[in-house]
């Protein structure tokens, strides 16, 4: 059973930066899908970015541009960097996992994912 680690949030002023990190323990197996979601306060959990276990990537419209997500597979590690970031973007964010069978893009749908971290809180002031 994998778990999920994140760490890296945090307090910046709008336009700053943060990468946020979420470390995977445990048997993955050698597919998979790796994504983080962001939950506003009221509200449920949204897609922000995924990448599978070849490096395809896809990321939610609203942080195009602006976020990267990528993966260190020697250290179990999925990194989520946050550019030019805005209030809008100031959410608890959730690494999750799922085992998947075949290559192609992460849909970024919650109920997909299997494994969740306990999540990392980004406020972003204006």
């Amino acid at each position: 059973k994998a778990q999920l680690l994140e760490s890296g949030g945090g307090a910046v002023q709008f336009g700053g930066s943060l990468r946020l990190s979420c470390e995977a323990s445990g048997h993955m197996g050698s597919r998979y899908c790796m994504a983080w979601f962001r939950r506003y306060p009221g509200q449920g959990r949204e897609g922000v970015a995924g990448i599978d276990s070849d490096g395809i990537t896809n990321y939610a419209d609203s942080v195009k541009g602006r976020f990267t997500i990528s993966q260190d597979k020697a250290k179990s590690t999925v990194y989520l960097q946050m550019n030019n970031l805005k209030p809008d973007d100031t959410a608890m964010y959730y690494c999750a996992a799922v085992q998947t069978t075949s290559p192609g893009v992460c849909l970024l749908w919650e109920t997909l994912f299997g494994f969740w971290g306990q999540g990392t809180q980004v406020t972003v002031s204006s």
